[in-house]
């Protein structure tokens, strides 16, 4: 693979010509060496390229290969917006620090231009040549202007006239009339004019984000069949920005318009908020959403077709490097064709998933009758995520429920869970709310919930300057008898209902005391100026959470050298942090067995002799995002093992700068049901899973002769409607 060889290809240093091999098999390596880690930036263009295999794997229907497609260009606009922009700040600022793997942010930016430039026209070869004859075959026809039949020019010719006309606006540009601002992901048309005054000009047109992508034609009288004799439902499409470079002379009337290319800018999205300027936390934010609009440009999508002079004339006014601007075949920005998953065709989607309600949480049975009896353990999508926002629409209509304390990071739109703590607020309970404004990309929405609910009076906490707020708590404070009982949620996954369809995640309720204990002292810190808290349960970032995963680790080394039988499984997002990494290694070679489920970034090497040859890595990237976060270790047997869940990933972020939180699963039932069953169901995937190699290649995991391939997600949304 190209990534395989990018990343060990590149990283050696003039200075140590060190072979991996060399380093693996030293009487004792130095676990600091660069040839023992993955670059982060690398791993995480290595997981974009796997969710487009995903894309192009045929045993997902049509629609949802769109889907996988339209996740390919929004993680890549992400990465460059974020990571890449980051990269461009360190190299500008002269930053000497080498990642762990031991390159410069300069080498780096190198590497990833080749990497993300082979990944996008990959991605347009596959649209054009794998996905538009499966679409056009199924009676979903993309067409380009060309293609358009007279009745078909003249339904764009209205649909312009109607439609798109009134909200263009044209700006062009000389000495009276500045290079306009370009807005980051907007796509536009850089137009060629020429005026028999004034001769060559140039204007650029934005197409506004309010138009559809892909604007509807009449389709043509051809009928894919997908059996004999039956009919396919007929759709035809035209991307809106041909549509609008075929009528630009209605907007530059007695100026002949030469040409038009499309172009996009991408801005850098990342801002930082300094201690001593944020004196409003909420104002701050606001401040750096309006810098984000105006950030610098990090790089520029172009078609090949440009000529030169068009080119020059964006790359002087937009002040960018020529190697930063990436040359793609037409159309840009395709992931929008995943807007056609809204269409009425089941046939070319995979079967909704139909989520069970545990038979505790039915509607209409108390819920915290149902938690005292014992801890509830939901597995989202397969578990409804109806059973959180019941569990606090309960807390707000139940007369002995007298607070309500909640944390929120990405809560979507026409919440539920909102709505619920604006009732209770309106019942009378104490209702406290810890609005994280810091969420990326999430920033308006967040403010536009924090300022309803502060208009209804609910105590809103903003989280705290320095840090995020990442931890998914829930408290229910309940009058029970002659005194208070606290009901605690805790998950891996945001309080949102939309996200909770597709993302996979693991929530407890509970109301053991020692957990209900640390989940107000949580809140206590977090809304106030608590210092110094020791937690009876869970494990708390920036506090204990890193230094409660490495005793554990520790001791999970211990027991194997005393004879025991050292296991740990961990499932999660991200494997980033070196001190992890390096613990992880220290276990290896202790003998410890260490399976891991690294969803993305993984910057650890599995499979070195003498290194990692215990540790086995592997990655699932299907239909739902697998999002949860699982800490598993044996402790020398079943009576002591000890499993977590939560919100935080190995990363440096999540360990020192962000509030997150695990909690163990101390219920002996749902630890086993997680450590025999649900683990085990992952390990044993081979239709999504793929396995890392020491070598940075993830290669696919072949079942026995004879067997099927196993897809866990198959499996356990069987399992749901059992």
């Amino acid at each position: 693979m190209v990534c395989s060889q990018v990343v060990f290809g590149m990283v050696a240093r003039a200075d140590r010509n060190v072979t991996p091999e060399d380093v693996a098999h030293s009487e004792q390596p130095d676990l600091f060496q660069p040839e023992l880690y993955f670059n982060r930036e690398i791993s995480a263009i290595v997981f974009i390229r796997r969710v487009f295999e995903e894309a192009q794997a045929e045993r997902h229907p049509l629609l949802d290969r769109l889907r996988f497609l339209g996740f390919v260009s929004a993680q890549i606009d992400d990465f460059l917006t974020v990571r890449y922009a980051g990269l461009q700040d360190q190299e500008i600022a002269q930053v000497k620090d080498v990642a762990p793997d031991g390159m410069l942010p300069g080498q780096q930016l190198e590497i990833l231009r080749v990497l993300l430039s082979n990944l996008l026209h990959e991605q347009q070869a596959y649209f054009r040549g794998k996905l538009l004859p499966q679409l056009d075959q199924a009676g979903i026809h993309i067409l380009d202007y060309t293609q358009l039949n007279r009745a078909q020019r003249e339904s764009a010719a209205r649909y312009f006239r109607d439609e798109i006309f009134p909200v263009l606006t044209p700006l062009g540009v000389d000495p009276g009339h500045p290079f306009p601002h370009i807005s980051s992901r907007s796509l536009n048309l850089a137009v060629s004019l020429r005026d028999p005054v004034a001769g060559e000009l140039f204007a650029r047109v934005k197409v506004p984000s309010s138009l559809r992508r892909l604007v509807p034609v009449p389709a043509a009288s051809r009928s894919g069949k997908r059996q004999a004799g039956e009919s396919l439902p007929e759709q035809a499409f035209v991307w809106v920005e041909q549509v609008i470079a075929a009528h630009l002379d209605q907007l530059f009337p007695g100026v002949e318009v030469v040409a038009a290319y499309p172009f996009r800018v991408l801005r850098d999205a990342d801002f930082d908020i300094q201690i001593d300027e944020a004196g409003d936390l909420l104002v701050t934010v606001e401040q750096g959403l309006r810098k984000r609009r105006f950030g610098s440009v990090v790089c520029m999508m172009i078609q090949s077709e440009m000529p030169a002079p068009i080119r020059e004339v964006l790359t002087e006014n937009l002040q960018i490097a020529p190697e930063d601007v990436l040359e793609m075949p037409s159309p840009l920005a395709i992931g929008e064709v995943a807007d056609l998953t809204e269409l009425n065709r089941p046939d070319l989607k995979s079967p909704p998933l139909v989520p069970r309600v545990p038979n505790e949480l039915r509607l209409g049975q108390d819920p915290f009758s149902a938690i005292q009896h014992g801890d509830l353990l939901l597995h989202h999508p397969y578990d409804s995520f109806s059973s959180v926002a019941e569990f606090i629409e309960a807390a707000a209509r139940d007369p002995q429920v007298v607070a309500i304390k909640q944390t929120l990071y990405r809560v979507g739109k026409n919440s539920p869970i909102v709505d619920a703590l604006l009732e209770a607020n309106r019942q009378g309970k104490q209702v406290a709310v810890m609005v994280e404004l810091k969420a990326r990309f999430d920033e308006e929405n967040n403010i536009e919930w924090a300022r309803r609910l502060e208009r209804e009076g609910v105590h809103v906490i903003y989280g705290q300057v320095d840090m995020k707020t990442h931890a998914k708590v829930a408290m229910v404070v309940r009058r029970e008898g002659t005194g208070l009982r606290r009901y605690v949620h805790i998950g891996t996954g945001n309080y949102n209902a939309a996200t909770a369809r597709v993302y996979e995640d693991l929530a407890l309720l509970t109301c053991r005391p020692e957990i209900g204990e640390d989940a107000s002292n949580l809140f206590n810190a977090i809304t106030g100026f608590a210092r110094g808290i020791s937690y009876k349960k869970l494990l708390v970032a920036p506090e204990t959470l890193r230094s409660g995963l490495m005793e554990r680790i520790e001791r999970e080394i211990e027991q194997q050298k005393a004879g025991g039988h050292g296991h740990i499984i961990f499932k999660m997002n991200a494997l980033v942090d070196p001190a992890f990494v390096r613990a992880l290694y220290r276990a290896s070679q202790a003998g410890v067995q260490v399976d891991l489920i690294v969803r993305g970034m993984c910057c650890l090497r599995p499979g070195l002799p003498g290194v990692s040859d215990h540790i086995r890595v592997i990655s699932i990237v299907s239909r739902f995002l697998e999002h949860s976060r699982i800490y598993y270790f044996a402790n020398g047997g079943l009576a002591d093992d000890e499993l977590l869940i939560g919100s935080a990933d190995l990363m440096q972020r999540n360990l020192d700068h962000r509030i997150e939180v695990l909690v163990p699963i101390e219920d002996r039932a749902l630890r086993g049901h997680i450590r025999d069953v649900t683990l085990p169901a992952y390990f044993r995937d081979t239709a999504n899973a793929r396995l890392l190699q020491a070598n940075g290649e993830y290669v696919s995991i072949v079942p026995p002769a004879g067997t099927p391939p196993f897809d866990v997600q198959q499996w356990l949304s069987q399992q749901a409607g059992a």
